[in-house]
């Protein structure tokens, strides 16, 4: 994520592989949160704390929705706390568990989700969600997806978006090259980038996140979808890529190979940000939260769909959670209600507008505002669209660890260091054997 407008702290951030283990001995932990009793102030309101990890045009945009909140419920009143990023709201939040000091609402990330969901303090929303005024099925199944744990909501969605390729339309003028279209394929865009690149100039086709960390491993997956394979096997025992994977490698090996591609070796992508908005690169796979930068560094930009093998739409989608947490029943009450109540399009389109996620559902897609933010946004309807086809990464404890072993195979790729049969081999062996761990 990225500072003013769209202020997401490293966007997909690193995951943090041994919160589930963490978590795993944390899960035991039955003690109460900070508030003793049932929650209820010698005033009759019910205080939650909101572990938010939210800055700038989000954390204002989460003010108001508060103050709006507190307006029409009297008897709740929500404080929003935290002191950590949206990056280390896992870490915190694990300790919190451990200590049995937690908040009622966390902002998780839908990859830390499953680890979370492993401690009985965590509430389980579904008639919460199914029940409100907003019917569940209309929320988008990305949404939707994120926050179900084995059959039960878990969280509340908070945040969707979707990946898209953003194409720097000066920089393919200047190649003499057309912009690509819905429907390209990933040997269109290996071919592009080439074109594109010009070492006499520093400007590269395309750009990749190099840490290994959860930036760099959410970009494959939909090459892994599109050629038929699974983050996980249906069985459940091994992974579902070892195959479709080295195809997916091979992609980002032509790409090295051909030194088409910029390869940011720091968390977040900040430099692979700043490289292509400052016109020394083609094209950039991110989501709708780079728009505002792009628009601030005055970048004439296309916005065009993932490439694909099949010609099928596929991407990902990384949605974010509100996770509520047992402090008794009264505060659980009143967190189902102001979680239930942020969900509802009326809300959601306000959090959309100000604070740079697609709407969670059709209905708040269908708003005014919303619309009227589409037609001033160019290629934010790619966005939206493709989660008509968007897929999540399985909610599932031992993704942590397949994600950490796909990073360093991908690493292995880009840098030259392995071949893709090479790196899949041990990526398999490593992930298999994560999932070979109970849970």
């Amino acid at each position: 994520m990225n500072a003013v407008p769209y202020p997401y702290p490293s966007r997909r951030g690193v995951l943090r592989v041994g919160g589930g283990l963490a978590l795993a001995a944390a899960a035991g932990v039955t003690a109460s949160g900070c508030t003793a009793g049932d929650g209820v102030g010698a005033d009759g309101k019910v205080t939650l704390e909101m572990w938010h990890g939210q800055t700038d045009t989000r954390k204002t945009a989460l003010e108001e929705l508060v103050a709006s909140f507190e307006r029409s419920h009297p008897k709740i009143r929500v404080t929003l706390s935290g002191g950590v990023l949206a990056d280390a709201m896992l870490q915190k939040v694990t300790a919190g568990l451990a200590a049995g000091s937690y908040p009622d609402i966390a902002y998780i990330y839908g990859s830390d989700l499953a680890s979370i969901a492993m401690s009985p303090e965590v509430v389980d929303l579904s008639y919460t969600v199914r029940s409100g005024p907003t019917m569940w099925m209309n929320y988008w199944a990305p949404a939707r997806d994120a926050v179900t744990v084995r059959g039960k909501v878990r969280a509340a969605p908070a945040l969707l978006d979707s990946l898209a390729v953003v194409c720097n339309k000066k920089v393919f003028r200047e190649a003499n090259l057309p912009l690509p279209k819905a429907g390209w394929s990933w040997q269109d865009f290996q071919e592009t980038a080439k074109k594109l690149t010009d070492k006499g100039r520093g400007r590269f086709g395309t750009g990749w996140p190099g840490a290994g960390d959860e930036d760099t491993v959410w970009r494959l997956w939909p090459m892994i979808w599109d050629l038929g394979g699974d983050v996980i096997d249906p069985d459940g025992k091994k992974i579902g890529f070892a195959g479709t994977g080295v195809r997916a490698l091979e992609v980002l090996e032509g790409l090295a190979r051909d030194g088409s591609v910029y390869i940011d070796p720091k968390p977040g992508s900040e430099q692979l940000n700043q490289v292509f908005m400052s016109g020394r690169m083609g094209m950039t796979l991110t989501g709708p939260w780079q728009l505002p930068d792009i628009k601030q560094a005055k970048v004439d930009y296309h916005v065009v769909p993932l490439p694909s093998f099949s010609g099928r739409p596929v991407t990902i989608s990384g949605p974010d959670t509100w996770t509520v947490f047992n402090n008794g029943s009264a505060r659980e009450r009143a967190a189902r209600t102001f979680v239930s109540w942020l969900m509802q399009p009326q809300q959601d389109v306000i959090w959309d507008v100000q604070a740079g996620s697609l709407p969670l559902s059709r209905s708040a897609q269908d708003k005014p505002a919303w619309r009227q933010k589409t037609a001033g946004t160019e290629g934010l309807t790619v966005f939206t669209k493709a989660l008509e086809t968007a897929r999540v990464r399985p909610v599932h404890p031992a993704y942590p660890q397949i994600s950490k072993a796909v990073g360093e195979a991908m690493v292995a790729v880009l840098l030259g260091r392995s071949t893709p049969a090479q790196a899949m081999r041990r990526c398999a062996n490593i992930a298999n054997s994560a999932l070979t761990l109970p849970y």
